[in-house]
């Protein structure tokens, strides 16, 4: 794998890691409900895979940007839900603020004519 192969593998997953962080920014969701979520409010356009979900929510559980406890779900099964840690709206954060200065620069190149 070259180095443009590696980056975008890095930012496509610093980038599933923010928007799971911004679905649980004002109340803890179990991982269907986080996929559910980003769909929608990417009208389709985003679909989170369970292969890419679930390690990704284990990765931020780890790094203690989520927190995490059992419960029920609205179908009555037990569901494990993610919270967002103080260490995680820190890392939103940060993370909404570069993902807004990539997306202007990019803008700014795609608009130069």
């Amino acid at each position: 794998m070259g180095a443009a192969e590696a980056n975008s593998g890095e930012l496509l997953r610093d980038t599933l890691y923010m928007l799971i962080l911004k679905a649980v920014e004002h109340r803890a969701l179990h991982g269907y409900a986080i996929a559910s979520l980003i769909q929608k409010r990417s009208d389709s356009a985003l679909k989170v895979e369970e292969g890419a979900l679930y390690p990704a929510l284990h990765r931020l559980e780890v790094r203690g940007l989520l927190g995490s406890e059992w419960g029920l779900s609205e179908s009555r099964r037990r569901a494990k839900y993610y919270r967002l840690t103080a260490a995680g709206r820190k890392q939103l954060a940060k993370e909404t603020a570069r993902w807004k200065f990539l997306a202007a620069a990019i803008a700014r190149v795609m608009e130069t004519a």
